[in-house]
């Protein structure tokens, strides 16, 4: 089947620099993943922590799906992450180095099931976040010069 995109963060890589990055996957109810092939997901401000041994995903905003009832899912809810246990047990290592944090960079349908890809990451500085800028426009100055000739 393959894998199709549901969304990107953007905001994930400009502001963390991505040491490496894993897959996970994602427990959802019935209406999360309605409203997810809708398109309805947020992945700006979200984050994930290692809460007795297992992966959660925090402050993922989902959108109620329109045509749910009265069971319908709550947007902020804290949801599962799975992952192998070796995989927590790294990772709790690697989150006790300063400065480092899991964030979730997309979301995306591989073989039917919802996948998150989730990254290690430092936060980056002003002048990191800036020398970014630089670069990106940079890249296509250069693009517009060769594309003239």
């Amino acid at each position: 089947m393959g894998i199709k995109p549901i969304t990107e963060n953007r905001k994930g890589r400009f502001n963390y620099e991505i040491l490496e990055s894993f897959e996970a996957g994602v427990v959802l109810t019935g209406t999360e993943v309605k409203s997810m092939r809708a398109g309805k997901i947020n992945l700006n401000d979200s984050f994930a922590v290692i809460q007795r041994m297992e992966l959660t995903w925090l402050n993922a905003n989902i959108a109620v799906y329109t045509h749910g009832n009265l069971n319908n899912h709550d947007p902020l809810r804290t949801r599962k992450l799975l992952v192998h246990r070796y995989e927590i047990r790294r990772l709790i290592g690697v989150t006790k180095e300063k400065g480092l944090t899991l964030v979730p960079l997309k979301a995306y349908w591989k073989d039917g099931r919802v996948k998150l890809e989730i990254g290690v990451g430092r936060g980056k500085k002003l002048y990191d976040k800036r020398q970014t800028v630089r670069e990106r426009e940079w890249s296509r100055e250069k693009g517009r010069i060769l594309k003239g000739d």
